[in-house]
């Protein structure tokens, strides 16, 4: 088929890289160009950058408005496929392709509508993780669907990991459903169910509840690793935990309550303790658990979330 793909982020890098071996993608729209790094250098999105080493047509958008409908109008794509684009798809521009335009969701809808379904599933402690792919409709993550899949992700995997395995299942799910497009044997169904939302989080959606036993602080650890972050105040100061696990066979510690262990520090939680290997002090470079508690004297008036 002749395509639009509209994608950002390195997770939608696995299905572009898999349309663009089968189909004729006729542009690549993304992000424009963002600062990164301390020195702030403008630097292409990650789309951006495999785009031109497939030699594909790229568009870079802030927003899909007339002058991006413009441009995917002229080239008369069949369809459009967009993950993690970062941006609406409103009409004139919905129905500019004659299939519309599909979308890779990493959820299986209609739960976890919205920026962050795999961060807020892992916090929500969900048992199964997978994707959809759906029509796009206006309404926000709505559409029917045209194939959802579960996935294998390892039980102690944070964000990022299961992202990225979501984000390979996902390539091929998406290039079964284009191919079913494309031979007319590709049929949606209403999402089933009531929907939740995930909205993106913020810094605060990182702060770890001490209070609350293992399995909920560690699950929100998972979701929020390593954006935006896992992070405690002990002393007044924040501290950003960088790597985290259960604490296998540790006695109980009060909520928050911080002891020194073998190349690592235990804090404390309404259950069993969370083991914490790497951490990042304020303005600081991230060092080893038990070197920076060490480095604080162990002070046993110390608490995490104090």
């Amino acid at each position: 088929m002749r395509l639009v793909f509209a994608g950002t982020p390195a997770a939608a890098i696995p299905t572009l890289r898999t349309l663009a071996a089968s189909h004729d993608v006729a542009a690549v729209i993304t992000r424009p160009d963002a600062p990164l790094g301390r020195k702030r250098v403008l630097t292409p999105s990650p789309v951006a950058q495999v785009a031109e080493q497939l030699g594909l047509p790229i568009v870079k958008a802030a927003r899909l408005d007339e002058d991006a409908t413009g441009r995917v109008a002229a080239l008369r794509p069949e369809l459009g496929v967009i993950v993690a684009y970062g941006g609406l798809v409103r009409e004139p521009l919905l129905s500019t392709p004659e299939h519309g335009w599909i979308n890779l969701h990493f959820s299986l809808l209609p739960r976890w509508r919205g920026a962050a379904p795999v961060q807020r599933a892992l916090i929500a402690g969900d048992a199964e993780l997978g994707a959809s792919v759906f029509q796009l409709v206006p309404a926000l993550d709505a559409g029917d669907v045209f194939a959802m899949r579960t996935a294998d992700v390892p039980a102690d995997a944070t964000a990022d990991i299961a992202l990225e395995l979501l984000a390979e299942d996902g390539a091929r799910l998406t290039a079964d459903v284009v191919a079913s497009i494309a031979d007319g044997t590709g049929v949606a169904h209403p999402q089933v169910g009531a929907p939740t939302t995930a909205p993106k989080l913020t810094l605060e959606d990182g702060a770890l509840d001490w209070s609350t036993p293992l399995g909920a602080v560690y699950a929100r650890f998972r979701g929020v690793t390593p954006e935006p972050g896992a992070h405690t105040t002990i002393g007044g100061l924040r501290v950003k935990i960088l790597a985290a696990a259960r604490a296998a066979g540790a006695e109980p510690l009060a909520p928050g309550e911080i002891i020194a262990a073998k190349n690592a520090v235990l804090i404390g939680t309404a259950t069993r303790p969370l083991s914490v290997t790497r951490v990042q002090p304020a303005g600081k470079p991230a060092m080893n658990a038990a070197d920076w508690w060490r480095g604080l004297r162990a002070d046993d008036t110390l608490r995490a979330g104090s």
